[in-house]
This record gives structure tokens, sequence and C-alpha cells, in this order.
């Protein structure tokens, strides 16, 4: 690598490096003067403008807020509680999952979800029944992806939102957020639909950073983890091998 120089302005501070050429035709030309040999360092004869240093902006401060989270199950639930703990959110979760098939699946979801909560000192609000026939109605029409998970979004949105504004919280959102197998931008739009809708503001915020750290959570609190989605057709959809089976 080419020999370089040490280049200060004239109040001291120090500039990106330039070759010894270079340097050595600034201080022939008056516009530097040599400072030392070795290593050579010049300082020019006028000061440089720099720019001020670029600080990442500061995270939002939802501190004092209360935040209704919709959780599809225990494993994305590790990471995203406490990611929104950390925003500053009162955090309780949402359990509601009518498109879990079959009863076993749902059952041993919620169990998972039970353990974790406990673990974690998470309040959780339980919807009761099993609504997974409704879903299924539901999607009758439309079993192939995506417009089936559209409706599936909606569907555990709405009444999410429904239960934010009921229990008077500032805001909700969805572990949903976290998978890389989700449509994120249909989430985002649908859940500024509902919370508009039902007068309680969506947060919406890209999580997948963090689906590495959630199988890490998961099992480091011994939680079951699915291998799909949650319904009839992405169940087949996984034993298939095909894209949005595992989660």
């Amino acid at each position: 690598m080419p020999e370089r120089a040490i280049v200060l302005d004239a109040e001291g501070r120090t500039l990106s490096p330039c070759s010894v050429g270079k340097a050595r035709r600034l201080v022939a030309q008056g516009r530097a003067e040599r400072v030392r040999e070795d290593p050579l360092t010049i300082r020019l004869t006028r000061a440089v403008a720099l720019p001020e240093p670029t600080r990442p902006p500061a995270p939002p401060d939802h501190t004092g807020e209360r935040l209704l989270l919709h959780i599809c199950c225990g494993p994305c639930a590790t990471f995203t509680v406490g990611h929104f703990r950390g925003l500053g959110y009162d955090v309780t979760g949402y359990w509601f999952g009518p498109n879990i098939h079959p009863y076993s699946e749902h059952e041993r979801r919620r169990e998972a979800l039970e353990k974790l909560a406990a673990a974690i000192d998470l309040p959780v609000i339980w919807e009761p029944g099993y609504a997974m026939p409704a879903f299924l109605r539901l999607v009758a029409d439309t079993p192939d992806r995506p417009a089936r998970c559209r409706l599936c979004y909606r569907l555990r949105l709405a009444q999410t939102a429904r239960a934010a504004a009921a229990g008077g919280f500032d805001a909700y959102s969805t572990t949903l957020l976290i998978s890389p197998y989700q449509d994120l931008d249909a989430i985002g739009a649908i859940g500024e639909e509902e919370g508009a809708a039902h007068g309680v503001r969506f947060h919406y915020e890209n999580l997948r950073s963090g689906f590495a750290a959630h199988h890490r959570l998961a099992r480091a609190h011994g939680l079951y983890m699915q291998r799909y989605c949650g319904c009839l057709h992405s169940e087949w959809e996984g034993l298939r091998g095909k894209q949005g089976g595992a989660r």
C-alpha cells in the first residue's frame, strides 16, 4: 500500500490522509506546512469545516402507554414482548388463534404461551372458545395464498383492535411482525385500517431482525415450536415443503 501522509487542518484537527506526493506539493505551494517528517505530517493553512457526526435517532419512548399484543404462539412472543417492553410499553398479551388446526395443536400452542407468560410475568387476555370453523368458512372460497392469509390477518387484527379499544389500550400490535414468512406490508395496512375503524393506534414495526433470537429464546424457555403457521392449508403446504409452511 502506498505511503500516506497525516493531514491536519489549521486548527490541528485530523483530516483524511493523502499521498506523500500530494502532501509535498501542498507544502511547496504554500498551502500547508510540514509538521514532522516521520511520519510525514502536514498542517493546512486553512481550517476545514467538518460535518457534524450523525447520531442514530433515539428509539420512541412509549413509557406509560398500554399495548395489547396479539400473540400467535409462545416462541414468537419471546423476542417481541421484550422488544415492546424496551420501548416503554406496558404489554398485555392477547390470545386469539381461530386459524390453528387441529384443536390439539391449538391447545399445545396455548399451553406454550401460558408457560412463557408465567416465566416473564406477562398478563394475557385469553379469547375463549375455538373459532376454527368460522375461519374455515371465511377462507372456503379463497384457499390459496396470499388472499387466504390476508383474510386471516384481518380476522385476527380486527378482533385484537376491538379488544384493545374495549380495554382502553393506547395501541395494539401483533407478533406476526417477527416472521419472515408473513406479508408485513399487508399486516401493516390491515392493522392501520382496523385500528382506525376501532379507534386504537396500530404499532407497526418490522421485527424480523429478532427472528433468530426468538428461536434461541424459545429453546431457552423450553417452548413447543410448531412447524407450520396454523391453518389446515398451511399444514398441508408445510408437509409438501411449499413456501409458507414452517414458522
